[in-house]
Formats: C-alpha cells, structure tokens, sequence
C-alpha cells in the first residue's frame, strides 16, 4: 500500500514539475536564421502554451504570421509556421538551464537555436 501511495506522489510531482518546465516556455525568442544562400535575417517567436498546446506568432523582416498544429511533449516541441501560402513545419527541443530552443526549420533542415528576448 505504502508503494502504491509512493508511485503516486512521484507521479504528481512528475506532472507538476514537467508543467512547470514548459510555463517557462512562454513569451518571446529570438534568433538569426540563415537562409539557403548563407544570408542570415533576424527572425523572433512569440509561444504560449496551455497544457500541451503550443500557439503563437512568428515576426521576421517580411511580417508577422500565426504558428498553428503546436504541441509540447517532453521536451521536444512541433508547430507549423503559416508564412503566407507556405506551411514551414518546425520541431524542436526546449532547454530549460540553457533557456534556449534548438530548432530545425522547414524542408532544408535549417538549424537555428533560439534564446529567450529581453525587453529594453
């Protein structure tokens, strides 16, 4: 009984401390995203998350669009960028100590890492 009242808690707290990990992932992130001929162009992201639903927008130098499809598990994330008529899947993986996202984008497997943007 004791063991089973044991495997509980621990999974509770495994909850509670994997929400806790991704509540973290809100807000804006930014980075500089290298085009297919060597270019590179500032690019930032806006993420919210509820539960495992991941939202938001993505701004660069051509507009602002909505991120659709998001979801969060683990530590990996997925998310779809709505930039005009074009649908640039993106997957990644958050890194809470490091407070930043490696993430690769679209069909050319561009590689990108995102660190959390001050506000000034």
């Amino acid at each position: 009984m004791k063991r089973k009242i044991f495997i509980t808690v621990a999974l509770l707290l495994s909850f509670g401390a994997a929400f806790a990990y991704f509540a973290d992932m809100n807000g804006k992130w930014s980075a500089m995203l290298k085009g297919p001929n060597g270019d590179e162009f500032p690019i930032t992201y806006s993420f919210k998350t509820d539960g495992t639903t991941l939202t938001g927008t993505l701004t660069s130098s051509i507009g602002t669009f909505d991120i659709s499809d998001g979801t969060v598990k683990g530590d990996s994330l997925w998310f779809t960028a709505n930039v005009n008529t074009m649908k640039i899947r993106n997957k990644g993986r958050y890194y809470a100590d490091g407070d930043s996202i490696s993430l690769r984008v679209g069909m050319r497997s561009t590689h990108t890492t995102l660190t959390r943007a001050v506000d000034k």
